[in-house]
């Protein structure tokens, strides 16, 4: 398992993909990896979410990856103090001339399945789980 706070800003989301590539190598999971590429976009659209719309003043987000071994499931968790859920039912690709609203719509094609929770304290815990090895 890999925990660690970041400053709720756009370096802090660059900063959350950086240090989950170094937990993939840790768990020997290599570059060219499909599930590396898979985790990196949802850990950089989690952690950029986060950062643009759970943003709160002088609070932190949380980036948590959990790794299956046997299944090659990893799972990663984004917790913000942000009151404001995303519906996961309301997801949707934005206008494609638009500069963003794409992000949940990324996590939603290429998460096995993902979804939002309460947490301990104010704010959620949005998180994704990689499909399994064979698929489900």
């Amino acid at each position: 398992m890999f925990t660690q706070a970041f400053p709720a800003t756009s370096l802090g989301a660059s900063l959350a993909r950086r240090f989950a590539l170094v937990q993939l190598d840790d768990w020997g999971i290599r570059p060219g990896a499909p599930l590396r590429d898979t985790v990196a976009l949802l850990v950089a659209e989690l952690a950029a979410n986060a950062a643009r719309h759970g943003r709160v003043p002088g609070r932190n987000f949380e980036l948590r990856l959990l790794y299956e071994h046997e299944t090659a499931v990893v799972r990663i968790e984004v917790s913000d103090t942000h009151l404001r859920r995303p519906d996961p039912s309301a997801v949707s690709m934005a206008d494609l001339d638009a500069d963003g609203g794409r992000g949940l719509a990324l996590v939603e094609a290429v998460a096995h399945r993902w979804g939002v929770d309460d947490r301990t304290g104010p704010g959620k815990t949005v998180w994704a789980e990689t499909e399994p090895v064979g698929g489900s």
